[in-house]
C-alpha cells in the first residue's frame, strides 16, 4: 500500500476491507475455493498481489508481481479490459503455457479486470475446480462482474478522498469467506490414538490439529504447532519440491503422496540418520478447510496396521524423534503413477530450466536443439521429431535418434491425413502412448521405428496459433502421470511459442538485412585529394543487423565523414538509421556547419520519437588543406594514425547523444589531417568486449592501426587493406553482440 501518511486522507483499512470484500463475493460467484486481487503498484506496468484468500502466501511468492507485459492472464485481463476463463488445465495449457508450466494442477480459474471510470486498478482473480469446459461451471456472470465493477467504483471514489489507490507491500493472506469455506475441524478423541501422525492445516497453512504421533514426528511439542504457520513451525519442510506438492494438494484439490527428508535430531551423534532414518511420507487430503496430512516413518507401514489393530500395542511403534515417514498401508491401492513420476525421478523437470534455455534461441534450429538437450534427458527419452506448419502441410524441421530415413515418408505430410503427429495438432490435444502396441492399435497399419518403447505427441500452439507437433520417443513402456502429461503439453507451449519468435525472427531479420543493405553507401565518393574505405559486419547474435552506418558526402568544396550508431537492433533500428542519414546528408548538402548538423538531427530524431537515440561524429573536411571541423555526440573518440606512425586518440569534446536533449549543444574542434595521415571512424562495436573496458579495446584497436603501416615500410596495405586487418578478429567472432561500423579516411601527397 502507499505509505505517505503526511498526505493519506483515507485509512488503510478502508482499502483493505473493500478488497477482502470483493474477493469474498468473486469466490461466491464463481464457487471458487482461491480468491485474490491484484492492484497497480508505484511501479509503472507492475501489478502486486494485494490480497490472496484461501491459500498460504509464501508458497505463492513467485506470483506476487505480475509485469503487465507478461503472457499471464491477469496481466491480459488488466491490459485488454476482458475477463478471461480458463475452464481446466488443457485449456491453461493451450493460452497460458508459463502459467501451466509453473503450477500444473489441475484447476481452473476466472480473472476480471478492476476498472473504475477509466482508471485500470488491477484483476479480480478465482481459482476454482476444474470443469469440462467454462459454461459447466457454476459461475454468475452477473455478479461477478458486479463484483468487479463495484469494487472498481469503490477505489475510484476513494481515490477522491486521498492519495492514488496503489499497491507496494506484501500481500494480505485472509481466511476464505464462512459461505465457501466449511468451518475448521479441530480434531481430537480417536486421531489422538492413530499409531500414524496426523495434523491438519486450514487453508492459509496453520496448524489446526496435530495428534501426539504427529508432533513427535515432526519434533515439536503440540502447543508449539497449534496456531502457527507450516513453514514458522517445521522451517525444514520449506523447500521448493515440498512446496510443490502444497500447491497441488491445494489449487486441484487432489490427493498428493511425497516423501520428505529430515534433519538429525537434536543431539544425535554420527550414524543417527541411519539408525534412526531421516526420510518420512506424507499423505496430503485437500478438503474444503484445508489439508489433512498423513504421517509414518518409512518401512513402519506394517508396525502401523498392525498397532491400529491392537491399540494397546500403541506404544510398540514410537519412534525416536525425527524418525522417518512412509505412506501408510491404507494408501497400498492408490496408483504409482499418483504418487512419483513413473520415470524415476524423484521430482519432475522445473520448466524454469527450460524457459530460460528457449529464451536464447533464436533459431528453429537453436529451439529444436535446446529441446533435445534440456527437455528430453528430463524425461527418459531418447527420440525427438519436430514438425513445422507451413501452407497447411507438416515439414519435418528437426530428428534425432530416429532410424535413417525413417521419417522421411512423413515429411510434408498434409492435415488431413491420419496420423498422431496430424491429429494432436489439429485437436489441440495430446496423445501419449505408454507402448507401441498400444500406438498401433489406435492407428492401425501405422509404420513403427521399434518394437518396443513409448511415444508422447505434443501440439505446439502458440497464442492460439497451430505451429507444428513434437514427437517424443522412449526406448522403453513407460506410463505418464497426470502431473507428467500436464508439464509436458505445458512445456509445448513454450516450446511453440519460442519456435513462433524464431520465425517471426527469420522473416524480421531478413527484412532488416535487405532494409541494412539498401540504406548503407553501395560506393564512397572519388575524390583525387582523399581516399576513404568503409567496412560493415552484422551481429551474429540477437537480430543480426543494427543501427550502425557510415557516409562520406561531398559538399560544396569538401566532404563531410559521418559515422553513427542508432540504439538498438532490427527493422527499427535500421529504419531510423535511414532517417538519420537522410537527415545528415541533407544538412551537410545544405553547408550547414558541425555544430548545426548535429543540433538539427538531434531535433529531428526527437521530433520522429521513435523511442531511441542515436550517437554520431561529424567532421568537415577541406581536401586541400587538411583542415578539418568535428563535432561529437556520445560517440568513441577518433583515431589518427600520423604519418610518422605515432597513432593518438582524439580527444574530442562533445555533446549528449542524439535523441535525448532538445536543446543539446555540440562543440566543435579544429583538426588537421596530414598527407598519409589516417583518421579513422568506428561504432562502440569494434571495441567493446564482454566483461572488459571500453578503454582497454580502443586501445587494442589503435595499436592494429599503428601496426598496419609503419614508416619502415616503403610501402604499406592500401587504405581498404587496413581496414579488413582492422575488422579481421571481429569477422572471425561467432558471437558478436553487436553490429560494426568502420570508416577510414587519408589524404594524398600533392605533387
Amino acid at each position: 500500500m502507499t505509505e505517505s501518511a503526511e498526505s493519506q486522507h483515507w485509512a488503510p483499512e478502508r482499502l483493505t476491507a473493500l478488497l477482502t470484500g470483493a474477493v469474498a463475493e468473486a469466490m461466491r460467484a464463481v464457487g471458487g475455493h482461491v480468491g485474490g486481487v491484484y492492484l497497480r503498484s508505484s511501479t509503472p506496468g507492475l501489478l502486486r498481489l494485494a490480497v490472496l484468500s484461501g491459500l498460504p502466501g509464501p508458497l505463492f511468492r513467485p506470483w506476487w508481481r505480475m509485469h503487465v507485459d507478461r503472457p499471464f492472464p491477469v496481466a491480459d485481463a488488466h491490459r485488454l479490459g476482458v475477463e478471461i476463463q480458463l475452464a481446466d488445465p488443457i485449456e491453461t495449457m493451450r493460452r497460458y503455457p508459463q502459467l501451466a508450466a509453473g503450477l500444473p494442477f489441475r484447476f481452473g480459474s476466472v480473472y476480471v479486470p478492476v476498472v473504475g471510470a477509466s482508471t485500470a486498478y488491477g484483476v479480480l482473480s478465482v481459482v476454482r475446480p476444474a470443469t469440462a469446459d467454462a459454461s459447466s461451471a457454476p459461475l454468475d456472470r452477473d455478479r461477478l462482474t458486479e463484483a468487479a465493477q463495484a469494487l472498481g467504483a469503490a477505489l475510484l471514489e476513494l481515490e477522491a478522498d486521498g492519495p492514488a489507490v496503489v499497491w507496494d507491500g506484501e500481500p494480505l493472506s485472509v481466511p476464505p469467506p464462512d459461505d465457501v469455506c466449511a468451518p475448521e475441524q479441530t480434531g481430537g478423541g480417536a486421531a489422538d490414538l492413530l499409531p500414524e501422525g496426523v495434523f491438519t492445516l486450514d487453508r492459509l497453512g496453520r496448524f489446526s490439529y496435530v495428534n501426539p504421533r504427529a508432533a513427535l514426528l515432526l519434533g515439536r511439542p503440540r502447543a508449539e504447532l497449534l496456531g502457527q504457520s507450516l513453514w514458522h513451525a517445521v522451517p525444514w519442510l520449506e523447500q521448493p519440491a515440498y512446496e510443490d506438492q502444497l500447491r497441488g494438494a491445494l489449487l486441484s484439490r487432489d490427493p498428493v503422496h511425497f516423501q520428505v527428508r529430515r534433519p538429525p535430531a537434536p543431539g544425535a551423534g554420527p550414524g543417527a540418520g541411519e539408525r534412526y532414518g531421516d526420510r518420512l511420507s506424507l499423505s496430503a487430503y485437500p478438503g474444503p478447510d484445508g489439508l489433512t496430512f498423513t504421517a509414518v516413518p518409512v518401512g513402519r507401514e506394517a508396525e502401523a496396521t498392525t498397532a491400529a489393530s491392537h491399540p494397546g500395542a500403541a506404544g510398540a511403534v514410537s519412534d525416536p524423534p525425527f524418525g522417518p515417514l512412509t505412506a501408510p498401508a491404507a494408501l497400498a491401492d492408490v496408483p504409482a503413477s499418483a504418487a512419483a513420476p513413473t520415470n524415476g525421478t524423484d521430482s519432475l523437470y522445473p520448466p524454469v530450466i527450460l524457459a530460460l534455455a528457449l529464451s536464447e534461441a533464436v533459431t528453429a534450429r537453436q529451439v529444436s536443439a535446446v529441446v533435445m538437450q534440456e527437455l528430453l534427458p528430463a524425461f527418459g527419452g531418447r527420440r525427438l521429431a519436430i514438425y513445422l506448419l507451413q501452407d497447411r502441410h507438416l515439414y519435418l524441421a528437426w530428428e534425432s535418434g530416429f532410424p535413417k530415413g525413417f521419417l522421411d515418408p512423413f515429411d510434408g505430410v498434409a492435415l488431413d491425413v491420419r496420423l498422431p503427429g496430424v491429429e494432436t495438432l489439429t485437436s489441440g490435444r495430446p496423445l501419449f502412448f505408454e507402448s507401441m502396441q498400444q500406438l498401433a492399435a489406435a492407428y492401425p497399419g501405422i509404420a513403427l521405428d521399434a518394437e518396443q518403447g513409448a511415444r508422447a505427441f505434443l501440439p505446439l500452439i502458440a497464442s492460439g496459433r497451430p505451429v507444428g507437433s513434437c514427437i517424443l520417443g522412449f526406448d522403453r513402456p513407460r506410463g505418464f502421470s497426470p502431473q507428467e502429461r500436464t508439464v509436458l503439453t505445458a512445456l509445448a507451449g513454450l516450446v511453440a511459442q519460442a519456435l513462433e519468435r524464431a520465425q517471426r525472427y527469420d522473416t524480421e531479420a531478413a527484412l532488416a538485412r535487405g532494409l541494412q543493405a539498401a540504406l548503407l553507401p553501395h560506393r564512397l565518393p572519388v575524390h583525387p585529394q582523399v581516399e576513404t574505405a568503409g567496412r560493415y559486419l552484422p551481429g551474429t547474435q540477437g537480430m543480426d543487423v543494427g543501427g550502425d552506418w557510415y557516409d562520406v558526402v561531398e559538399a560544396g568544396d569538401g566532404l563531410a565523414l559521418v559515422i553513427g550508431d542508432v540504439q538498438g537492433h532490427g527493422v527499427q533500428a535500421a529504419a531510423t538509421m535511414g532517417q538519420l542519414r537522410s537527415a545528415v546528408r541533407a544538412f551537410a548538402l545544405g553547408g550547414h556547419p558541425p555544430e548545426e548538423v548535429m543540433s538539427g538531427t538531434n531535433r529531428l530524431l526527437i521530433d520522429l520519437d521513435p523511442g531511441q537515440f542515436a550517437s554520431c561524429c561529424y567532421i568537415r573536411l577541406d581536401p586541400l588543406t587538411g583542415a578539418a571541423r568535428a563535432a561529437r555526440a556520445g560517440h568513441p573518440q577518433p583515431l589518427l594514425r600520423r604519418p610518422d606512425g605515432r597513432t593518438e586518440v582524439l580527444d574530442l569534446p562533445g555533446g549528449v547523444v542524439l535523441g535525448v536533449a532538445p536543446d543539446a549543444v555540440y562543440p566543435v574542434v579544429d583538426l588537421h589531417l596530414e598527407p598519409g595521415a589516417v583518421l579513422a571512424l568506428y561504432t562502440d562495436g569494434l571495441v567493446e568486449r564482454p566483461g572488459t573496458d571500453i578503454d582497454e579495446g580502443i586501445e587494442r584497436l589503435r595499436a592494429a592501426l599503428a601496426r598496419a603501416a609503419t614508416p619502415t615500410r616503403r610501402t604499406g596495405p592500401s587504405l581498404g587493406g587496413t581496414a579488413d586487418l582492422l575488422i579481421e578478429e571481429a569477422r572471425q567472432a561467432t558471437d558478436r553482440p553487436d553490429d560494426i561500423a568502420l570508416l577510414l579516411t587519408t589524404r594524398r601527397a600533392t605533387r
